[in-house]
């Protein structure tokens, strides 16, 4: 059975940048509960309700968030954000990473209802411990933006958050990501756009998206799995990337080398850095896999890049 147990209203920006969390003290959802984002009832801003979880495994909670999602509030003063006759179709959790089917139904919204619906559904699925970022496809294709990118994998930071009364400014980045090629042998450059709050900077962002791993199935995620990022910081033109000791891990099948690359490659490409200092707990005193001395800066390495035939 559904139990709310307690509401607040989310503020909308015009232009639809959303603030999430921020409702005041003992407003949290109870252990093991969500926060359900439903539409107020002029579809034009997000409103929160909580609700207690039932399930005890993942995929469960995955399907009690969806369910929660597209049933009706049972408060005449919220609506579900599935409207237009959108359903998720089907959905597949593979490691962290769901990916969620829409029916034809979701590319016919109009771009304020298409923004909300997915800020709802990225936000409450991401508080479920083991998903950590959510893809959309309309039936078997990935969601795109107005220019034709996909949009790739989403999590709830890719939305503007709440820090008081002052919102951030958000805007749109063009990367060049590496990741690598199947054989694990080469990097291979994949292009994304992002939307990204202005106070972040272009460097953590480049990491962070890394992280997410690739949206082609043709490439590799050169990140270990589960490695935390510990802080991102620019000085003297060199780029310092502090991980936690999962990047010691090995990314599977993946060359040592192509992952301390993949990552120097993108921030220099797409950063305002030259070289890029990679830290593991805050020492820079190891040798990667017995391969890669990580004791000082590592600039581009552009022989590593695998040059795709026209």
């Amino acid at each position: 059975m559904r139990i709310k147990v307690k509401r607040c209203m989310l503020l909308c920006l015009s232009g639809l940048l959303f603030l999430s969390g921020g409702c005041g003290k003992g407003k949290e959802p109870k252990a093991g509960g969500y926060r359900i984002y439903y539409l107020d009832t002029g579809e034009t801003q997000l409103v929160e309700e909580y609700c207690e979880s039932t399930a005890d495994d993942v995929e469960g909670k995955v399907s009690e968030v969806l369910n929660l999602l597209k049933e009706e509030p049972e408060t005449i003063d919220y609506k579900s954000v599935f409207i237009g006759g959108v359903k998720v179709k089907s959905w597949e959790l593979q490691e962290t990473k769901l990916n969620l089917h829409f029916n034809t139904a979701y590319g016919k919204l109009d771009t304020a209802s298409e923004l909300l619906l997915r800020a709802s559904v990225v936000q409450s699925l991401v508080q479920i411990s083991g998903v950590d970022y959510v893809r959309f496809y309309i039936e078997e294709q990935p969601l795109c933006d107005k220019s034709g990118k996909e949009i790739g994998y989403m999590r709830a930071e890719d939305f503007v958050q709440n820090t008081g009364s002052t919102l951030h400014s958000y805007q749109t980045a063009d990367l060049r990501l590496y990741f690598s090629n199947k054989k694990g042998s080469m990097l291979e450059a994949e292009e994304i756009s992002v939307r990204y709050n202005s106070n972040m900077s272009i460097e953590k962002l480049i990491v962070e998206q890394l992280m997410k791993g690739p949206s082609s199935q043709d490439r590799k995620a050169v990140i270990p799995q589960g490695t935390k990022l510990l802080g991102v910081s620019v000085r003297e033109n060199i780029c310092y990337v502090n991980f936690d000791e999962g990047f010691l891990s090995v990314a599977e099948q993946v060359n040592p080398k192509i992952t301390v690359y993949a990552l120097v490659n993108s921030i220099v490409d797409g950063g305002e850095c030259s070289q890029v200092q990679i830290l593991v707990n805050g020492e820079t005193n190891i040798t990667y896999q017995e391969i890669i001395d990580l004791s000082k800066p590592l600039p581009k390495e552009p022989e590593l890049i695998e040059e795709k035939e026209e």
